[in-house]
């Protein structure tokens, strides 16, 4: 099995888990180690679905105020959560390929091997909910079918997604490719890089 076959699998196992209560405070059941990259997939994927229903319920036209911006709150603490999980996923590929002969000729890629990872995640989502919609019975005929036509963009991307995921690791693991990992350094939630935190300290 490759690695994105793993991926998609475990990906594929959370948001039926979600679903069988399809509550964004239930209780998260990882069955893997905790130590291994499979929890981290599935944390990571379990953080994904979350907030793909947090971002429909803060869409409600008449949500209240006061409730909107406690969700906003928590799609901040849930995105800063998505970030550290890619970045424990990309530590656990540094440790994997640390003993790699990287070619003198070796070229870096545009994203991390994780971040490719997180895409493939919410493709995953996504790919679910539009199938959702091509079995709704209170659909028109017409809404269906375009998004069946939709569905069947998302399953050739994933598949390509895979597919270059898989290569990349594999260009990595030969020294064709190396990897580095730059850390986000969201500004946003730093007290002393956001300027609307830091000068009310002053």
């Amino acid at each position: 099995m490759s690695f994105t076959e793993q991926c998609n699998q475990i990906f594929r196992q959370v948001i039926r888990d979600y679903h069988i209560t399809d509550d964004i405070d239930a209780t998260i059941n990882n069955p893997y180690d905790s130590n291994s990259v499979e929890n981290r997939l599935y944390l990571k994927c379990w953080i994904d679905t979350v907030q793909w229903h947090l971002e429909d319920i803060i869409r409600d036209p008449h949500i209240d105020p006061l409730e909107a911006l406690s969700l906003k709150r928590r799609i901040d603490r849930s995105n800063q959560d998505r970030t550290d999980l890619v970045e424990q996923i990309d530590s656990y590929f540094r440790q994997k390929y640390s003993d790699v002969a990287v070619a003198p000729d070796a070229r870096i890629n545009t994203e991390s091997p994780a971040w490719a990872v997180d895409r493939l995640s919410i493709l995953a989502l996504k790919i679910y909910h539009m199938n959702e919609q091509t079995e709704r019975t209170d659909a028109s005929d017409e809404h269906r079918e375009k998004c069946r036509m939709k569905l069947n963009v998302l399953l050739e991307q994933q598949k390509d997604l895979s597919l270059a995921i898989d290569q990349l690791l594999e260009d990595i693991e030969a020294g064709r490719k190396y990897m580095k990992v730059y850390r986000q350094m969201k500004m946003y939630n730093d007290p002393a890089t956001n300027p609307i935190l830091y000068q009310k300290k002053q």
